[in-house]
């Protein structure tokens, strides 16, 4: 089954389960992984008899319920910081990395054709730049017919990771973006409309003319939304693929940050691509349901043993074996029950 056949027949929500006596794990958070999660889950139901019910509602969302302890697992493509994961209890960590693109609906113009800079991207979100033909995106661009048609802009109208990377990434290329609206997983926005998830955004830009919104790699290419060129760091404009993904994360240094909670976005190299992130799990310390936790470390363990070959097929760049080692020591030392004893 096609994953935009199994979003509508699921309701954004992945159901795999198994036999009466499996222990089926419960999930929620960010959007920007489903399609990963997705996958995962239906290989691992056929491998272990286990199953995973996910819900794709957002990264504020998967917080919220993991911090309520409602879920054996949130997921955030926000990490949290040490502060806050010390103040909850929770341990964090990476899952897999992907990447954002820019997907647009401008007749006439395909997948790739278009380049765009990171100042002009938050122009165009500041609704500073409103006109496809303006000058700015006309001087990348000689070579395209650009219609003078408003820019419709698109964004995340629920608490998102995704748009904590994107305005992340925006508030690194331009100051007027960072002193104006930030970064976080909801901001006020100055212009557009907004559509909920990943999906929801995807949507919303292929039924709009001459828009513009930020999304995961996989739903643009899985919805087959045209998307724009991004400007690195180093000037170049590289096509968002597996390396370009590997690329911006080839020297991430994990161990920096508590919880491996660091940000990808605008890293240097001529093949780098600027909107990468790692997305992240988030799990409590002390598990007063140590069964269920230990069934969501067994399937995690399984998807860094097992997953590499379907994240890469979506995309995804799986993790360094060297992080998923030190994940598993985390697992080993942080992730116990209620009289200290470890889940893994």
């Amino acid at each position: 089954m096609k994953f935009r056949e199994l979003a509508a027949v699921a309701g954004m929500t992945i159901v795999m389960m198994g036999s009466a006596s499996a222990i089926d794990i419960t999930g929620a958070g960010a959007t920007f992984p489903f399609p990963l999660y997705s996958k995962w889950a239906e290989a691992y139901k056929a491998a272990s008899g286990n199953g995973l019910n996910y819900q794709s509602i957002g990264s504020g969302g998967g917080i919220r319920q993991i911090k309520a302890n409602t879920v054996d697992f949130g997921a955030s493509d926000m990490p949290l910081k040490g502060d806050d994961l010390d103040k909850d209890g929770l341990a964090q960590f990476p899952s897999a990395i992907g990447a954002e693109v820019p997907a647009i609906s401008v007749p006439g113009i395909e997948a790739r054709q278009m380049k765009l800079t990171g100042p002009i991207l938050a122009d165009i979100y500041l609704g500073k730049i409103s006109k496809w033909d303006d000058p700015k995106i006309k001087a990348l661009n000689p070579d395209l017919k650009l219609p003078s048609a408003g820019i419709n802009v698109v964004y995340r109208s629920d608490g998102s990771g995704t748009t904590f990377v994107w305005t992340d990434y925006l508030s690194r290329v331009s100051d007027e973006w960072k002193s104006k609206v930030g970064a976080n997983t909801s901001v006020s926005w100055p212009i557009g409309v907004g559509g909920k998830g990943n999906e929801g955004v995807s949507a919303t830009v292929k039924q709009i003319p001459n828009s513009i919104g930020y999304v995961e790699y996989a739903y643009a290419k899985q919805n087959k939304l045209s998307y724009a060129l991004i400007q690195n760091k180093d000037g170049k404009f590289p096509v968002p693929e597996i390396e370009s993904f590997q690329a911006a994360a080839a020297n991430a240094d994990w161990k920096s940050a508590p919880g491996f909670g660091i940000i990808l976005n605008n890293q240097p190299g001529e093949k780098a691509w600027p909107v990468t992130s790692a997305t992240f799990i988030l799990m409590h310390k002390k598990s007063d349901k140590p069964d269920r936790a230990t069934a969501a470390l067994k399937f995690f363990d399984w998807a860094y043993s097992n997953g590499d070959k379907l994240a890469s097929d979506l995309e995804y760049v799986p993790l360094p074996a060297n992080v998923k080692d030190q994940v598993r020591a985390v697992w080993k030392s942080d992730i116990k029950d209620t009289s200290g004893k470890p889940l893994f």
